[in-house]
């Protein structure tokens, strides 16, 4: 399958990047987008002068986002497992 060349801007820099099909590049511009806002939002309400600066914040929040939905995630696992326990316990007592 023959990839697909797109050139995505993030911080006002253009990267060009290769993706495998079109819900791929769909993601990579909404990625982008969503990047370029919080970039321009930090800008907006922080006095930050360096991009780098700009650019790890960003890292910042969308890796911490992950995170916390894992962490959330792990914690709403054991919550059903817990429950699936008691209900087959208070099953297997009324089955005695």
């Amino acid at each position: 399958m023959e990839k697909l060349k797109i050139n995505i801007i993030i911080a006002g820099r253009t990267y060009p990047l290769s993706v495998s099909n079109t819900k791929e590049e769909e993601g990579m511009r909404k990625a982008a987008n969503a990047i370029n806002k919080l970039i321009s939002m930090y800008e907006e309400n922080y006095a930050v002068s360096d991009k780098q600066d700009v650019l790890a914040m960003c890292a910042l929040q969308f890796a911490s986002k992950v995170e916390i939905s894992s962490i959330e995630e792990d914690s709403t696992s054991k919550e059903v497992v817990n429950k699936i326990k008691e209900l087959t316990s208070l099953v297997a007592s009324h089955l005695k």
